[in-house]
């Protein structure tokens, strides 16, 4: 047959974001060039694998059965292309990754140096946005996974958790209550508070674990992301609470962790992906070593 692995790439590019101008940006090719490989493709085969509208691009009945025959002949190739060193020493791509930005930090570093050592031509680009926009970025397609702590309700999403960690008090270490092993949140009332703002799914959760507690502290000055929370924390403009890993892992000069309790607030973070639909070679490699990297990380003695 009359195609080439380009022409498949195009098809599975256009049926994905729907769209030849999408796909083309995405394979840096002009949008005729798109249209050119997916007519290639159709000639090839004899059947009209999409139908186009002013409106809209879907795939055909035959398309649809089509379309998960063309992914898993892509997905097989690029397995065992990566699976020879000196030709994954050569491969180009790219992987997408959504992460909530208190994460980035405990999460990826370590995993991001051994990936790109091991496939330094492989981009990575990293979606550090609000665990909604996690959500949304991966169930639409715009991101291959995610790591974040919403999204195990969702029908369409798999949740894999991999660990469990405490909100803390963050204060400056010159602050009243630097000195505590751990703080009630009626200790908190007497202190400006820093909030994380209405929205945030930081905030539903500290705000769920509160609902029935009466000593809820009135915040004097409201933010929309974590990382704006540290740095007002850190200028000794108050005190907030946060996840454990949105603070510095080895402890910082101008900050204090402290324990929470009565009650105590956590979340459980874990990576979600799209139900049902295979990660690239790529994509499920580095989703892999953030897996193993975690496991290891947390079942050190402390």
């Amino acid at each position: 047959m009359n195609f080439d692995l380009a022409d498949l790439r195009a098809f599975l590019a256009v049926s994905d974001l729907g769209s030849f101008r999408a796909a083309a940006e995405i394979l840096h090719l002009s949008q005729s060039a798109v249209s050119r490989r997916v007519d290639k493709l159709e000639d090839a085969l004899g059947v009209e694998l999409l139908t186009r509208t002013t409106r809209k691009i879907e795939l055909t009945t035959i398309g649809r059965t089509f379309v998960h025959k063309a992914r898993n002949v892509m997905l097989e190739l690029e397995s065992a292309l990566i699976g020879i060193q000196d030709v994954a020493e050569r491969l180009s791509g790219e992987v997408t990754l959504a992460c909530v930005p208190s994460a980035v930090g405990h999460f990826l570093p370590s995993v991001f140096d051994e990936y790109h050592k091991r496939y330094p031509g492989i981009r990575i680009r990293v979606l550090d946005e609000s665990s909604s926009d996690v959500l949304l970025a991966v169930t639409r397609g715009d991101a291959d996974f995610g790591v974040t702590y919403v999204g195990t309700q969702e029908a369409d999403i798999h949740f894999l958790p991999l660990i469990e960690e405490a909100f803390v008090l963050a204060c400056p270490n010159h602050h009243p209550l630097a000195k505590s092993k751990v703080v009630t949140w009626s200790a908190i009332k007497e202190h400006g508070y820093i909030a994380l703002a209405q929205g945030s799914g930081n905030r539903f959760l500290i705000d769920q674990a509160l609902a029935r507690s009466l000593e809820r502290p009135r915040w004097f000055c409201e933010v929309n992301h974590v990382p704006a929370l540290v740095s007002l924390v850190m200028a000794g403009l108050g005190v907030g609470v946060v996840p454990r890993m949105a603070l510095p892992p080895d402890g910082h000069e101008q900050l204090v962790a402290i324990p929470l309790v009565e009650p105590k607030v956590s979340r459980k973070l874990g990576l979600i992906s799209r139900r049902g639909r295979p990660l690239p070679a790529a994509a499920q490699i580095l989703y892999d070593m953030l897996v193993s990297k975690t496991i290891k990380k947390n079942s050190r003695p402390r």
